[in-house]
């Protein structure tokens, strides 16, 4: 198997708090239980990520939490400031400097959905990609050896799944 990219979108986020900064919102509790039931089904496919990066939002930090304990795995985690509200090139720009086999990236709309568009090869048939939903999640065999040699529109997906998946 060569490399893989598992790419996520942060889990449902409260807005209780209408004070609270953007930065700092966490997650509500349907969040919380789809990103642990996202990382069951991760666990369950095969899908351990061997380098996880996430954004340095309290939201995406919260998301691999919950992930992390329904996949039964703690990974070796970055939390990147670059990945807060970031584009499609700048997600780019960071998974070239990847290292692992399986690589996890936890981000935020509009970047990782207009990421996911542009990385894949062809775009699902799923109704909910090009919206990518809360905790949606698609993972991506990479069409290069190494990370360093990714390009945009040449990558196979390999499954595409979001929360409602996996209660239908």
């Amino acid at each position: 198997m060569g490399l893989r990219l598992v790419l996520m979108r942060h889990a449902k986020s409260s807005w209780d708090d209408p004070l609270s900064d953007d930065f700092d919102r966490v997650l509500n509790a349907r969040g919380q239980s789809n990103a642990a039931a996202m990382g069951i089904w991760l666990r369950d496919k095969g899908y351990l990520p061997d380098q996880v990066w996430v954004s340095a939002a309290a939201r995406t930090r919260e998301t691999y939490e919950w992930l992390s304990n329904g996949m039964g795995l703690c990974a070796n985690v970055v939390v990147k400031d670059t990945l807060y509200l970031a584009s499609d090139m700048r997600i780019m720009s960071e998974l070239k400097q990847a290292q692992g086999d399986t690589v996890l990236v936890i981000a935020h709309n509009p970047g990782i959905g207009e990421f996911a568009a542009r990385f894949a090869n062809r775009a699902p048939l799923h109704k909910d990609f090009a919206r990518y939903p809360t905790c949606a999640t698609t993972v991506f065999d990479v069409a290069a050896p190494t990370w360093s040699e990714i390009t945009f529109g040449t990558n196979p997906i390999a499954e595409f799944v979001t929360p409602r998946d996996l209660t239908d």
